[in-house]
């Protein structure tokens, strides 16, 4: 079903600026773009919109019409996701004029959306800006949201922590862990991708804020089975649509930004083609 709605997608905004098979990446203005998608054929989203703060790639708008618009687009995600679908929503810090300098954006958006909100879960992170007035940030939220609280994808299985400090611990005779390892909770330690001559991130790509594979991983594989279809609707570098790929999922991305594309498909081009020597290799192997 979910590769009838890629299609279906595909044939509705027409051409993809980057089409890889079970991906499409369009140049386009994701709200703008999702209301031309009918409802129900989005499995999950995943995304980190711009925070509203001077980066690069956005422009500043005053914070009520940055709400505004978030709620807007919030809104469409809600209606082109299936009824048992899931929206993870990553946001930072902004300031608010005379009331806070590091404001977490979910406190001005978490009940601003038709989704249900499940749980908030913090990313921690080791790399920041050091601070001398204030402690130094090292952590941003994410909003884990449903659409029906009753029905949602969740595969804990698939995300267990497997690093048990007693995992051969027993009560009464039984395993007191799961053999699969322990849930992750909801502070996950995930290092960001960082930059720089000495201390880039294998990953790393040009880009100034790009969501780490392990981050993108972890929501991907909980909230969605395979061949789903995921959305990004600020894919950035592509983080998203690599993990959907590596892990059979069909995705669909909008971005502005054609420099943008170009990473992504340099990143996906990358993995595809390791794919295919790896494959390559193991055939001669045998």
């Amino acid at each position: 079903m979910s590769l009838e709605n890629f299609n279906e997608v595909k044939k509705i905004l027409g051409e993809p600026s980057l089409e890889r098979e079970g991906v499409a990446i369009y140049q386009m203005d994701c709200l703008e773009a999702m209301k031309r998608i009918p409802s129900d054929l989005i499995n999950l989203t995943i995304t980190s919109p711009p925070y509203n703060i001077g980066k690069e790639y956005e422009e500043l708008a005053e914070l009520d019409a940055y709400l505004d618009w978030c709620e807007n687009w919030i809104k469409e995600i809600h209606r082109i996701t299936t009824s048992n679908g899931t929206f993870w929503l990553n946001v930072g810090y902004l300031e608010v004029e005379n009331e806070g300098l590091a404001v977490p954006i979910p406190y001005l958006l978490w009940n601003r959306t038709p989704f249900y909100m499940l749980q908030e879960v913090v990313w921690n992170y080791a790399a920041g800006v050091a601070c001398k007035k204030r402690f130094s940030p090292r952590n941003e939220k994410l909003l884990w949201y449903v659409k029906d609280r009753k029905n949602y994808t969740f595969n804990l299985d698939d995300v267990r922590d497997p690093n048990v400090k007693y995992p051969n611990q027993k009560k009464n005779g039984k395993l007191k862990c799961n053999p699969l390892g322990k849930n992750p909770s909801d502070v996950w330690q995930i290092a960001k991708v960082t930059s720089g001559k000495n201390r880039a991130s294998v990953e790393r790509t040009p880009h100034p804020a790009q969501f780490p594979m392990e981050l993108v991983e972890r929501m991907l594989k909980s909230s969605s089975d395979k061949e789903d279809l995921i959305l990004d609707p600020f894919m950035g570098s592509g983080s998203t649509a690599e993990c959907a790929l590596r892990n059979g999922r069909y995705v669909i991305g909008f971005e502005l930004k054609s420099e943008y594309i170009g990473y992504a498909k340099q990143r996906i081009d990358q993995y595809l083609e390791d794919t295919d020597l790896s494959s390559r290799q193991e055939s001669l192997a045998i």
